[in-house]
């Protein structure tokens, strides 16, 4: 058993460097080598390689009181203690690693971006999805080795050069036909589909030469749906799109929508995003409780903030009436039910809210990044795009690596249950 730690310990040693263990020392470029013999103690994935490799070697020495029968599942179980995300992220990761899956192919836009490969070698690893990377080949291919990444072009990941690739001319002359009415000329449409990497992913898809896409990393939200709206639009029953995150915090697990686009949404969009939101929340396995929030208490205000959730909660119960939700309230009243029974002993709202939606951009953003600072350690799942046709999320600047490879997992989904839909 020690040996197989001692090989374990190797294994690890001569792999990629985490970007765990990078932020924690400040380190770009820590590889094997003299300066660099065994994994450093923050290195998050010690309890995945070294407690299975010691577990086998037990087994196999006949000293394992209880045996491991299902060493997989052994494995996902310790990614929870490494990954607070894990549970759950835990429907989605299965279905991505399931054979309906068959390495699905998504597209990451900003494939030069440090994060982006390094997520993109985890994915790789754990087959979650056949990676479509949009930049040039001899910089990701330079970035692969300055990491230590195990990353084979050609052969892990397909690389798409927006220099220069041989369906340009078809990609920006179909852009144009879509366009011609809206402003983009031939020159202009020859230029954008070099320079704008969102809106190459977007024709891949759109072309059927991948599955999902990813974005994000660099930029603004607003600048990337500019160009998925232009290339895939909206699913054929919806009018809006929106954005909804999901936070890890002590004790629960929380959404919140619309964080990231509509800056004032109207009732009936707000009506819309909800309904969008609980069938997302549905497929993590959770049932949705919906609390609609505003600065005003079951009526205490009669501002138009407080009368627009009002609106949207009747709205609501005419068009999904089995729906758990409430409001107008207080966010306290919507974790707290002892709170909220004090104050409104007739609510039919029951336990504590999982989904919060609230009235605006500016309350929507703020909540959700001071929960994520303070409270939630930095663990969040999104922003997961609501409303688009096809499998695409847009994060943000502040993506970490586990949440990139959380929301590719997450498209692959998308694209497992669409197909099914459709089959």
């Amino acid at each position: 058993m020690e040996i197989a730690a001692v090989d374990a310990l190797a294994e690890l040693a001569r792999q990629e460097q985490s970007d765990i263990v990078t932020s924690a020392y400040g380190i770009q470029d820590l590889s094997f080598g003299a300066q660099y013999l065994i994994p450093k103690p923050f290195d998050p994935r010690l309890i995945v390689k070294i407690a299975p490799a010691v577990a086998r070697a037990a087994m196999a020495a006949g000293v394992a009181t209880r045996p491991i029968e299902d060493m997989d599942a052994y494995q996902q179980h310790l990614q929870q203690f490494v990954y607070h995300s894990g549970t759950i992220m835990k429907p989605i990761f299965a279905v991505a690693r399931s054979t309906a899956a068959d390495k699905k192919r998504i597209v990451f836009c900003e494939g030069e971006e440090e994060r982006i490969l390094r997520a993109v070698q985890i994915i790789v690893d754990e087959k979650i999805a056949y990676p479509i990377l949009v930049g040039r080949p001899a910089v990701i291919e330079q970035r692969i080795a300055r990491f230590g990444l195990r990353l084979i072009p050609g052969q892990d990941c397909k690389i798409v050069n927006p220099e220069y690739d041989e369906r340009y001319r078809d990609y920006w002359q179909t852009y144009y036909k879509k366009m011609a009415r809206k402003g983009i000329t031939e020159q202009l449409a020859k230029v954008e589909m070099r320079r704008r990497t969102t809106l190459i992913g977007a024709m891949l898809v759109h072309k059927g030469e991948a599955d999902g896409m990813i974005c994000g990393t660099i930029s603004t939200t607003h600048r990337h749906l500019h160009f998925i709206d232009q290339i895939i639009g909206k699913r054929p029953e919806c009018s809006v799109y929106a954005a909804m995150n999901g936070l890890i915090l002590p004790g629960r697990q929380i959404f919140l929508v619309d964080t990231h686009v509509n800056v004032d949404p109207t009732p009936s969009e707000l009506a819309e995003i909800t309904l969008m939101a609980a069938e997302e929340v549905s497929r993590f396995g959770i049932e949705p409780k919906i609390a609609l929030l505003s600065h005003s208490n079951f009526g205490s205000s009669n501002a138009p903030s407080a009368q627009k959730m009002r609106e949207v909660l009747a709205i609501l119960q005419e068009r999904a009436p089995g729906l758990d939700v409430d409001g107008e309230m207080h966010g306290d009243c919507a974790l707290d039910e002892r709170l909220r029974r004090e104050i409104l002993p007739d609510s039919t709202f029951k336990g504590e809210a999982n989904l919060l939606v609230l009235p605006n951009i500016d309350a929507a953003n703020i909540s959700y990044n001071l929960l994520k600072t303070i409270a939630g350690n930095n663990i969040a799942i999104g922003p997961i795009l609501l409303g688009a046709a096809k499998p695409v999320h847009i994060l943000t600047e502040s993506a970490t690596v586990r949440r990139i490879i959380n929301m590719a997992a997450l498209v692959v989904a998308d694209v497992v249950a669409a197909s099914r839909e459709m089959g």
